[in-house]
């Protein structure tokens, strides 16, 4: 059963959106990011301060898929405002391990001894720092950063171990949330 669909997300302040061949730039200060935004059955029209999404008859299927990309794009507005930070701790039980920052790649060393380093990859913009067994990654695009700590967690995987004595790794200790922290909270007032 198809319904219409019409959906529309305010533009914040000092933001300016442009759409073009299926990609929406957001741009605020000296910040820009940018998304692919292809919803097939709906159509992305910017108004004076307002994005509009419409849709003359689309499945549940389709709604939901639709429902996504808005998600996106109000990820993209909360990411002009501020960082998406992942906090992640690196746990050696067994072997010291050793991470290095080269270029757009993280080393790790003697991962549970093992003699070829194991590589994350950095995605562009991302920052990371490394402070002992802390590790704070953070990007105003919060896929990139997202991916950049998935990234590293998969690359310390054990395969093949007993997890329950095996706890050696790179955990994500906190996630980006889409609410602002107490302190930021205090400093918006």
């Amino acid at each position: 059963m198809k319904q219409k669909f019409s959906e529309t997300i305010k533009i914040p302040e000092g933001v300016v959106c442009v759409f073009e061949s299926n990609i929406l730039k957001c741009k605020k200060d000296n910040i820009e990011l940018e998304r692919n935004i292809d919803i097939f059955p709906a159509e992305l029209k910017i108004d004076s301060n307002e994005i509009r999404i419409e849709c003359s008859s689309a499945s549940r299927k389709e709604i939901k898929y639709i429902r996504t990309f808005i998600a996106h794009i109000k990820n993209l507005f909360l990411g002009l405002n501020r960082k998406f930070i992942y906090h992640l701790e690196s746990a050696s039980v067994h072997f010291p391990m050793t991470l290095k920052i080269e270029g757009s790649k993280i080393t790790i060393n003697n991962f549970l001894g093992e003699k070829i380093p194991r590589i994350a990859r950095i995605l562009p913009n991302v920052d990371v720092d490394i402070k002992g067994n802390l590790i704070v990654v953070s990007s105003y695009n919060k896929e990139s950063a997202g991916q950049t700590a998935a990234n590293l967690e998969k690359a310390t995987k054990i395969k093949k171990r007993d997890r329950r004595i095996f706890q050696d790794g790179i955990y994500i200790t906190s996630k980006a949330s889409s609410k602002f922290s107490d302190s930021e909270e205090e400093n918006r007032k």
